[in-house]
Formats: C-alpha cells, sequence, structure tokens
C-alpha cells in the first residue's frame, strides 16, 4: 500500500502503469496539506492506522514537506517506510544531486509538473497575490530564477511554468528530472512487496 501526497497520484500512477505494479493500491491524502505542514505527520498517521490491518507493507510517499522531521519520526514510530529527502523538489532531482547543486541553488524557486498545473491553488492566491500583487516583489525579491523540474515532456506545461516565473518576476530555467529518486523508491518498495504477496 502507498499513502502519498495528492500531488504525486499522477506521477505515481504513470509510474505504477508503466512498470505493471498492479500489486501496489495507491491512497492520496489532499495535496493541499502543503499549505498546513503541521498537518501532515497527524493525516499520514490516521491514514497508516486505517490501512494497516489490510496490508503486510505501507510506504509512505510523502518527504519531509516542512514537517521539521516529525514524519519521519513517527514513521518510525509507526514501523512503516517512508521516501527519503526533504521535499519532492530534492527527490525528483535525485536527493544526492540536489544537495550538491543547494548551495548555488539557494536563490532559486522550484515548480515540479504538479505545481504548474495548479500554479494558482497552490502559490499565487495562497501568498494573496491575487488580491495584492504589490507583494510579488516582496516576497520573491531575493529569488533569482524559476526552476521548473520537469517530469514529463509536455510543452503546453513548459509554457505555463515560463509564464509563471515572468508572473514572479524571475528568470526562467527548465530542467529534466523525469521521476528521479521517486521511481527507484518505489521500484524498491514494489520488489519488496511482491516478495510478500
Amino acid at each position: 500500500m502507498l499513502i502519498a501526497c495528492g500531488a504525486l497520484a499522477r506521477e505515481i500512477l504513470a509510474l505504477k502503469e508503466m512498470n505493471g505494479w498492479d500489486h501496489l493500491d495507491l491512497t492520496c491524502l489532499p495535496a493541499n496539506l502543503h499549505l498546513y505542514p503541521e498537518k501532515i505527520t497527524d493525516a499520514v498517521t490516521a491514514a497508516v492506522e486505517k490501512f494497516r490491518n489490510q496490508y503486510d507493507d505501507i510506504f509512505v510517499v510523502y518527504a519531509d514537506c516542512g514537517t521539521g522531521g516529525q514524519l519521519e519520526a513517527r514513521c518510525a514510530e509507526l514501523g512503516v517506510e517512508m521516501i527519503a529527502g526533504p521535499h519532492c523538489y530534492s527527490f525528483f532531482e535525485g536527493n544526492a544531486v540536489f544537495a550538491e547543486k543547494a548551495e548555488d541553488e539557494i536563490t532559486a524557486f522550484y515548480l515540479t509538473d504538479f505545481l504548474v498545473r495548479q500554479f494558482d491553488a497552490f502559490v499565487w492566491r495562497p501568498m494573496g497575490f491575487d488580491r495584492h500583487p504589490e507583494l510579488v516583489p516582496m516576497m520573491f525579491g531575493n529569488y533569482d530564477r524559476l526552476i521548473y523540474q520537469a517530469q514529463t515532456d509536455d510543452p503546453a506545461l513548459d509554457a505555463k511554468a515560463a509564464e509563471a516565473a515572468e508572473r514572479l518576476g524571475l528568470r526562467y530555467e527548465r530542467r529534466f528530472t523525469g521521476y528521479g529518486d521517486l521511481a527507484t523508491s518505489l521500484a524498491q518498495f514494489a520488489a519488496k512487496s511482491r516478495s510478500t504477496v
């Protein structure tokens, strides 16, 4: 069983189909929990407790995601595995590669395929830019670029990401990451859970 962030649903379903992981069931928690990271640990805990008696193996497809280590500690207490990394930008890039670039990219703002699709719902409106556009330079004044970490090759998403960069007043960079460590982590879990089926 995969308990995942709703922002990863499309990518996880694509990987399941690509690799024939029919034995992995998926349940997603609302993607908007990222707007309230203090709620993620309890939401994941409730999902694990709900499904624990139905599955031998549960894999949590959330990185730390702003929980300050609380999610990792809770998963350890619950005896379930979770994907490694501080956030999805890191595991899409590959955690080791992201860590190497972190210092040079401290002034970068990242978007994934999901966040490009949902830019208004997850960035523009929650930050109040729809009502107060004067906040954009205040909040993004220390950023110098927007890096779109593309999981897929989609010209429409590329154009939308470039538009988001322009709206934020940032230089645009597109980087194809594919599924990064998400793919390798799920492959390892899929192999392990297949052996217990």
